[in-house]
């Protein structure tokens, strides 16, 4: 699990830039699925800290690719094809990762909005920055609640500090600061989930335009993504109305939207991923490294 590849590393004081947003997440799922939190604005996505893999193919072949050191030439990125890829195009054995070192001290500034764009312009303005910030978050609990914004500041004991005073500064009055991350970081929320992505301008508008009741929104302001969360007790009509909002939303600020968890009986039925227009290079790819379909048979887009 990627929580206990984090007990190994800390001794070392080195740290993996994945976060587990799903409790009990494995270093061989966060691949599959290339789920990103927080530490996506500083590390890059899990695509970006793959540096190897091997793989075993649905034949019996073993495949390698990538090296164990961040310059190397050993051919097609076969980890940046495998990351996303939902198991479907071969069995993961072995992942060579870039690390990064744990820092000395790690401080949350977090601060509370009435709304969206007030939330949004305070995120966007620590992002467009100096204060460099390890995460920069923001959480809506339910429709027309006040909005939390968070920001990580994380590097050395003595440059923390005064960092951490500008981000104060950048979030206005109430901005405090403390050395825990408020319970909901890092956290993708919901039973059931719907995953969106935009322009990073765009953020605001996402978590405006998602009013369905009962839905918790949170957003990796930096980056552009978006979960927007329902209990498990939604029926299957708010799940719809939810994936239906979502997608339209996504689509007008430039991005997608997929139903990236939910009870199978809500599934059947629901367009989970959206349009794909790559939908048939993809199936290309994967005759050619599945061709008999065995491994993961309809688990990815279009059946894949």
């Amino acid at each position: 699990t990627l929580a206990a590849l984090a007990a190994h590393l800390a001794p070392a004081g080195q740290r993996l830039g994945i976060d587990e947003v799903v409790p009990g997440s494995s270093v061989g799922g966060g691949i599959a699925t290339g789920l990103c939190g927080p530490s996506r604005l500083a590390h890059g996505a899990v695509r970006d800290l793959l540096l190897g893999v091997t793989v075993v193919l649905a034949d019996g072949t073993v495949a390698r690719s990538g090296g164990k050191v961040v310059k190397n030439v050993a051919g097609y990125d076969l980890g940046k094809l495998y990351t996303g890829s939902y198991g479907t195009l071969g069995v993961l054995v072995e992942a060579v990762f870039r690390l990064h070192p744990l820092p000395e001290r790690a401080v949350w500034v977090v601060a509370t909005y009435r709304d969206e764009p007030g939330a949004g312009a305070a995120a966007s303005a620590v992002v467009a920055s100096q204060v460099v910030p390890s995460g920069v978050e923001i959480d809506r609990p339910q429709p027309g609640a006040p909005l939390q914004v968070a920001v990580a500041i994380e590097g050395s004991a003595a440059g923390v500090g005064a960092r951490v005073e500008r981000t104060l500064a950048l979030l206005g009055a109430g901005a405090d600061a403390q050395d825990t991350p408020p319970p909901w970081w890092g956290r993708i929320p919901g039973a059931v989930t719907v995953k969106m992505t935009g322009e990073i301008s765009q953020v605001p508008e996402l978590l405006g335009a998602i009013k369905v009741p009962r839905v918790v929104v949170r957003a990796s302001a930096g980056v552009g993504i978006v979960h927007a969360g329902l209990p498990s007790t939604a029926d299957a009509a708010t799940v719809t109305s939810l994936l239906s909002v979502a997608r339209r939303a996504a689509t007008a600020a430039g991005g997608s939207a997929t139903l990236l968890r939910a009870p199978t009986a809500f599934k059947a039925g629901l367009d989970v991923w959206g349009p794909v227009p790559a939908l048939t290079l993809m199936s290309r790819v994967k005759d050619v490294f599945d061709p008999g379909r065995r491994l993961a048979p309809g688990r990815f887009v279009g059946g894949i």
